[in-house]
């Protein structure tokens, strides 16, 4: 396994898919992610919003994935937009309803203390509401980056000739069964790593919070 891992990387190939692989998801996962938190603090405030967004969304995340690719193929082919946008699809639910959560849990004693202190809007957003949705919206974004993870290993079968995905296809139609180990390996370890990832902006930002500043939750 390591001499394949060596050799795909003498020659260039494993960072050229690697690279691309990772530009797919990065860019998915921040247009999915941008839409996930305004959508989710939009219904999360505003109960009109939520009479008009909501049950929508909800529709389209009862969806299977696997059914919406004949749609996304007649919408935008096969190239790198729908690629994205399959990504970007899987992550905006978790980001959404996790950020509309953490907003309506936001207790309202501290809403009332702000009033009467005389807080302004911005002040409150600052001080309460982000701090307060902030463990429910990177619990959001853990497992957005797991679900980007894995509609990138479906769009990456999609008429592709780069990608960590084409490698595992590509291994498959030659039954080179240690390529395609090496695959499941570097997806494993991405995910290891993009977890860490949120685990340190969890101690950035929670670090108020008892339970994430002494290492209690996993």
């Amino acid at each position: 396994m390591l001499g394949t891992a060596l050799d795909l990387a003498r020659n260039g190939e494993l960072f050229v898919h690697l690279g691309v692989s990772l530009l797919r998801a990065v860019a998915g996962f921040i247009i999915g992610g941008t839409i996930g938190i305004a959508l989710g603090i939009m219904v999360g405030f505003s109960p009109l919003a939520q009479a008009i967004f909501d049950r929508s969304i909800q529709m389209v995340r009862a969806v299977p994935f696997l059914a919406m690719l004949p749609l996304v193929i007649v919408w935008f082919g096969v190239g790198e937009v729908a690629k994205i946008f399959l990504v970007a699809l899987a992550v905006l639910f978790p980001i959404y309803i996790n950020t509309m959560l953490g907003i309506r849990q936001i207790d309202p004693k501290l809403m009332e203390l702000a009033k009467v202190i005389g807080l302004n809007w911005p002040a409150v957003v600052r001080r309460i509401i982000l701090p307060g949705a902030m463990p429910s919206i990177l619990t959001g974004v853990r497992y957005a980056l797991a679900h980007a993870w894995l509609a990138l290993v479906i769009a990456e079968t999609l008429a592709t000739t780069k990608g960590i995905g084409f490698l595992a296809m590509d291994a498959r139609e030659f039954l080179q069964t240690n390529v395609i180990v090496l695959t499941i390996i570097i997806y494993a370890i991405i995910g290891v790593v993009a977890d860490a990832l949120v685990r340190a902006l969890e101690g950035r930002f929670l670090s108020w919070h008892a339970n994430y500043a002494n290492g209690v939750h996993k």
